[in-house]
């Protein structure tokens, strides 16, 4: 049953251009339908996670990560009363601004372009779905409701003016997304998906990987607890299939926290409809304060044990190489851009060009990138 504070698809504020409404689907499910038909969605099958795409067949990518948030977005809108497809739609693109390599080719692509005003991968997600898409013939990007680009924008909560990025300054301009509020709870809820998605999954791939063992997460706040339970219930089982079941119960507690702490603001809070939720002084979705500091710990565990391994550093540091490469010479030399860029390119100034050479590394994946650093810097290749 729909809750009066959940977003009402026929209650939205409308896109930028306006459509006629589809006769077969809400217009957050057309949102969605048009996120997952998008060239950037595609995308995120070689987008590093945290392992490099040839690293294995098993860890997770950008695109695999998307759909196990919108899994885990969806069920918790469900069980709350919120609309399901808005959540799933802002849990799918959430990650459409991320460059190739990960944080290490965002931080790269973010010092290429100091000059030009810098990256940030938020903004980029909606650039993408405003301009950058190029599918419809009356219209760039995808032409989503207003609350779907609300819920991209604030997908880390308000933004206050001093640290709004260009490419948000830029859209504001256009359509005001009242950026210095809380978004809805649908939105919060996929941010919190995320959460716990990259979470919990990195500590499986870490795992897998072999960066580390099972029996090192035991000083982590209740995933040590866990750990203890599932060895009591079940000691002899199979590394793999220890990991996954640790992986699952600490997916399933961090869901009831949640769903509990959430239901617990919001029978504080009172809320009438979506404006009290935008309103309000705080989130009205979160962990409670202990699964938070459990979330403190196994971010910094896996900060010392994963993202810093050598292992991990090491394929990082190539790609911090290569995107420096990759903008240095698109800048330089843009006639050896692809040509559909060249044309827009040669002719820009400075500032615009080191704009359209970010989207387009950005856009970039592992796979092309990597291959396009061995076309224009290997000079054995004969590949062009």
């Amino acid at each position: 049953m729909t809750v009066p504070y959940a977003s009402i698809a026929k209650q939205s504020r409308g896109r930028l251009h306006p459509e006629r409404q589809a006769t077969a689907r809400s217009a957050f499910q057309r949102d969605r339908d048009r996120i997952i038909h998008s060239t950037a969605f595609r995308r995120l099958a070689h987008k590093t996670q945290v392992f490099v795409y040839h690293e294995g067949d098993h860890y997770r990518t950008r695109l695999t990560h998307s759909l196990e948030v919108a899994q885990i977005a969806r069920a918790m809108a469900r069980t709350l009363g919120l609309d399901e497809d808005l959540a799933e739609a802002l849990a799918l693109a959430h990650d459409f601004g991320h460059t190739p390599f990960g944080h290490a080719g965002e931080d790269a692509l973010n010092a290429c372009m100091e000059p030009f005003g810098g990256f940030d991968h938020n903004a980029q997600a909606l650039k993408i779905v405003t301009k950058l898409e190029h599918r419809y013939a009356e219209f760039d990007g995808l032409n989503l409701t207003w609350e779907s680009l609300e819920g991209l924008v604030k997908h880390n909560g308000p933004l206050s003016g001093s640290e709004l990025p260009r490419v948000v300054k830029n859209y504001l301009e256009v359509q005001d997304l009242e950026v210095d509020t809380w978004p809805s709870a649908e939105a919060q809820l996929a941010a919190i998906a995320d959460d716990i998605a990259y979470n919990s999954h990195d500590l499986d791939d870490g795992l897998r990987a072999g960066l580390f063992k099972i029996g090192q997460l035991a000083d982590i706040p209740i995933v040590g607890d866990i750990c203890r339970d599932v060895t009591k219930i079940y000691p002899d089982l199979d590394e793999g299939r220890l990991f996954h079941e640790v992986v699952r119960r600490l997916i399933g507690r961090m869901i009831e926290d949640v769903l509990a702490e959430t239901l617990k603001r919001l029978d504080t809070l009172a809320p009438k409809s979506v404006v009290d939720i935008r309103a309000a002084k705080g989130a009205v979705v979160g962990f409670s304060p202990p699964l938070k500091e459990c979330e403190k710990s196994m971010k910094a565990f896996l900060r010392t044990h994963m993202y810093r391994h050598y292992k991990v550093n090491r394929m990082m540091s190539k790609a911090t190489r290569m995107v420096g490469d990759l903008f240095e010479l698109y800048m330089s030399d843009p006639g050896t851009l692809p040509h559909q860029w060249q044309v827009a390119a040669v002719p820009m100034t400075e500032a615009e060009r080191g704009i359209l050479v970010g989207d387009f590394i950005a856009g970039m994946t592992d796979r092309f990138a990597i291959d396009e650093h061995r076309r224009l810097f290997d000079l054995s290749t004969r590949e062009l």
